[in-house]
């Protein structure tokens, strides 16, 4: 296996979303822990969020969540994690979530699942880190995302090579797969910010 042993979720927390979106998240969480990684994810026990985690602590993963006050009062921290970290900002829970990661899995989300992928695709760029990111493609969700990316590398506001700091896969299988044969990151992460 690979030195990576904790996988960072981001996910969605809304609870009107399609069955399938529902179904990948109760895959990645399953699929997670009986592969041997820990998870750790935003604490939330609201849609896909609290789905990975009840899926993840079933199958016997250890699970941190790290949630900001103004969310658990708004939506409720899980209250079955193996560990709980009550935050004082999205900033601050978007940095403990990407300093205790290994890698990746960034499922279907709205905002705030953008804002933590742009956030870490960013540092990845900046060589803050080395980490592996798998974006799970399900139901052609992120297909705009694939267009956007290429439009910013055709206009020259990045690289060709930015391109592959994110990995696109069809399902959390093929990105388990591709987990366990990574090489451990060498730079971890450098713990500051831009």
């Amino acid at each position: 296996m690979s030195g990576i042993k904790t996988v960072c979720v981001y996910c969605g927390a809304s609870t009107r979303v399609d069955a399938i979106y529902r179904d990948v998240a109760a895959r990645t969480g399953e699929m997670l822990a009986k592969s041997g990684f820990n998870v750790v994810y935003g604490g939330g026990r609201l849609g896909l969020m609290g789905i990975v985690a009840d899926n993840a602590l079933a199958n016997g993963a250890y699970v941190t969540g790290f949630i900001p006050t103004i969310l658990r009062e708004a939506e409720g921290a899980h209250p079955g994690l193996s560990h709980l970290e009550v935050v004082d900002s999205m900033h601050t829970r978007k940095r403990r979530m990407s300093e205790l990661a290994d890698a990746f899995i960034i499922l279907p989300g709205g905002f705030g699942t953008l804002d933590e992928l742009f956030e870490i695709l960013t540092w990845r760029q900046l060589q803050m880190h080395d980490k592996p990111i798998f974006i799970i493609n399900t139901n052609g969700y992120w297909d705009p995302l694939k267009s956007l990316i290429h439009k910013v590398i055709e206009e020259k506001f990045a690289t060709p090579a930015h391109a592959t700091f994110a990995t696109f896969v069809a399902s959390v299988d093929e990105a388990i797969d591709l987990l366990v044969d990574v090489p451990e990151p060498e730079l971890g992460f450098a713990g500051h910010h831009v």
